[in-house]
């Protein structure tokens, strides 16, 4: 199927997803669906092959693409709203990104230790960054930033901040109340943040 859905409006698309999916789940037949769009490849994909320029980049779930991507193009593809990006330096177990330190554990810390000196390209989700949680616990990177632009979606609220110079954009709940020009401190699990080499664009972690 050859990107089947894409001159359907919205509401149409999602209808029609869901039943190519019911029609394939009771026939039981191996179907091949090429798209551009990365939300029907992670709702209809029991598998995700995803290429670049005819080259293999990835295989794997849904969730795998999601949690471990490879490299840069698979990271940005994977997600919506996409992942954000910055480049930083890489210290003693630790990141630097403008004049902020970003404290880190496990591996993404045993991985700016080796690249001791050079640039780092971290990228991270915005469902993954929170507003002033973690306290004082292991484990959290913390990022300081300056809200731009609210885009209220509801129950949640879409955040694009500055921090250090790179845009970020985060997703969070709307009952944070954050407003346009408010000074917050994201924080990140630091499991959850991505590195990447920014020649090679692979991934280090």
């Amino acid at each position: 199927m050859d990107e089947p859905l894409s001159n359907l409006d919205a509401k149409l698309r999602v209808q029609t997803r869901a039943e190519i999916l019911r029609i394939q789940q009771r026939l039981g037949t191996t179907t091949v669906y090429v798209t551009h769009d990365q939300v029907e490849a992670m709702t209809m994909g029991d598998r995700i092959a995803v290429m670049r320029d005819g080259i293999l980049q990835q295989v794997g779930t849904p969730p795998q693409l999601y949690t471990s991507p490879v490299n840069v193009f698979v990271a940005a593809f994977i997600g919506s709203p996409a992942m954000n990006f910055a480049t930083v330096r890489a210290e003693d177990g630790k990141l630097k990104l403008g004049s902020a330190n970003l404290e880190l554990s496990g591996r993404a810390a045993r991985a700016a230790q080796e690249r001791k000196g050079k640039n780092l390209l971290i990228g991270f989700r915005p469902e993954d960054l929170e507003i002033g949680n973690g306290g004082a616990a292991a484990g959290v990177v913390r990022l300081p930033a300056k809200i731009e632009v609210v885009e209220y979606l509801g129950n949640q609220e879409l955040l694009h901040a500055d921090a250090e110079g790179n845009e970020v954009v985060a997703l969070v709940p709307s009952e944070r109340d954050v407003k346009v020009g408010q000074r917050v401190e994201f924080t990140i699990p630091s499991g959850k943040l991505h590195l990447f080499d920014p020649e090679t664009e692979e991934t280090l972690v």
